[in-house]
């Protein structure tokens, strides 16, 4: 089980940028439990994916490993939980193994080009990844390789999954008009919550990751969260830190910082789910993204003796799975013979340790979780832990955790602009922000 260290963040070890127990108690944990136990927000529908029936994630993902590549059209969550998982447990795939996994997640031309210029795709399986079927950039990718399809004379049932959800949407009716393959997504399950839903798990089964074994690791910890002794519960504690931060000490950014290149996709997860669920309404708390120990040689300095605006989030791996040793040589030069004898796993944990006492040090607050090692299990682990803190942490704030109405706006110029019925009005909207932005041009 992954454990927490809140020893870092008291007063007994920072000073007066510390909380005390009587500020991490300090929360109405009687309504978030309420709010849990009658599930208040359909949305909460996530808290049951531990014991979905993944009977079919198995029979398609054993398909998919038929092909040499494995292509992910998707955003958002819809991408970001897919890599998640790939870079985690199955580092540099592409070179190693098949099928080969693209994960096309943007709607930058050129990356496309390429990824069509290296795959053959008759020798492809592509996962289209949405849960409305209405996401502009995946709909657009889709389309393009569905056309692609058809050129080559190729058949969408042989070379399409389709993630969707289960009864609505444009997706839906493609995959009933086609008969096409599919994975169904819970309808009250959010993209940005989705990583453990057939989201992610089919491209975990693709690379050769028995999915159970993430859904052990998240059931196991989900028991702890629905414990809602505070300072028994490692989500609920999570959650009314980084709150109690904000609310006494106007923190307001939580540095995500996994020493691990392995989870560097990971902190990028967190953050979508984050940001996405907590900044609404003027509330909320901003992710920074980060990797060990590559940011202490680039954001370590800002976050030392810069504006005391962090809470820092460390992930420390108690075991690597492999280890390199530092060999004896150079022994003359005294700034190079001192790490002989030492290993790289050795040096990596003491980096992420001295950083964890320099910032104890200087007064600066920060949270570890200790990783026993990256593995299926702990992931699930950490994917459910962050969901459900998450969550909670909305609740604290008294925002809705589960829309995204800021992003909305954006979505509804982009669809005006590009000809969809209904959003007329949007037009003009954006002709006349071209027209003003183009006044003061140098």
């Amino acid at each position: 089980m992954i454990r927490i260290t809140y020893s870092n963040i008291t007063r007994d070890l920072i000073g007066a940028n510390g909380l005390t127990e009587d500020d991490l108690l300090a929360i109405d944990s009687a309504k978030i439990q309420d709010m849990f136990l009658k599930k208040s927000y359909p949305e909460l529908a996530f808290l049951d994916l531990p014991k979905q029936d993944i009977s079919e994630i198995k029979k398609i993902g054993e398909y998919a490993r038929q092909f040499e590549n494995f292509i992910v059209l998707g955003i958002g969550g819809s991408a970001l939980g897919p890599r998640s998982i790939v870079e985690a447990l199955s580092p540099f795939h592409n070179y190693l193994r098949k099928p080969r996994v693209f994960i096309y997640d943007n709607v930058d031309p050129l990356t496309l080009k390429k990824i069509l210029e290296i795959i053959d795709l008759d020798k492809s399986l592509i996962n289209v990844i949405s849960k409305s079927g209405s996401t502009a950039e995946t709909a657009a990718s889709f389309m393009v390789l569905w056309q692609r399809l058809k050129d080559l004379g190729l058949s969408p049932q042989r070379h399409m999954v389709i993630t969707t959800d289960p009864e609505r949407g444009n997706l839906r009716k493609i995959v009933r008009d086609f008969h096409l393959r599919s994975l169904s997504i819970h309808p009250n399950v959010v993209g940005r919550y989705s990583v453990l839903s057939p989201v992610g798990l089919l491209t975990a089964e693709v690379v050769g990751i028995d999915c159970r074994d993430m859904l052990e690791g998240a059931s196991e910890i989900g028991k702890k969260c629905l414990n809602f002794e505070v300072m028994e519960n490692p989500a609920l504690l999570f959650a009314s830190a980084l709150y109690q931060f904000n609310v006494l000490k106007k923190l307001n950014i939580t540095v995500m910082l996994p020493y691990s290149d392995r989870l560097k996709a990971f902190s990028e997860w967190f953050c979508q789910l984050w940001a996405e669920s907590l900044g609404k309404d003027g509330k909320g708390l901003i992710p920074y993204p980060s990797v060990g120990t590559t940011d202490q040689h680039s954001q370590l300095q800002a976050w030392m003796e810069g504006p005391k605006s962090f809470v820092v989030v460390f992930i420390a791996i108690e075991d690597y799975g492999v280890d390199i040793e530092i060999p004896v040589v150079f022994n003359e030069i005294e700034g190079l013979s001192y790490l002989s004898n030492h290993s790289l796993a050795e040096l990596i944990k003491i980096e992420q340790e001295a950083t964890e006492i320099a910032l104890s040090k200087s007064g600066k607050p920060c949270i570890t979780i200790q990783m026993p090692k990256i593995d299926a299990y702990h992931l699930g682990q950490l994917f459910h832990l962050f969901s459900i803190a998450t969550a909670m942490a909305g609740f604290l704030f008294g925002v809705n955790p589960f829309n995204q109405p800021g992003v909305e706006e954006g979505k509804d110029l982009t669809y005006g602009m590009m000809g969809k019925r209904g959003y007329e009005k949007k037009i003009e909207e954006f002709l006349s922000y071209r027209k003003n932005k183009n006044r003061f041009v140098i």
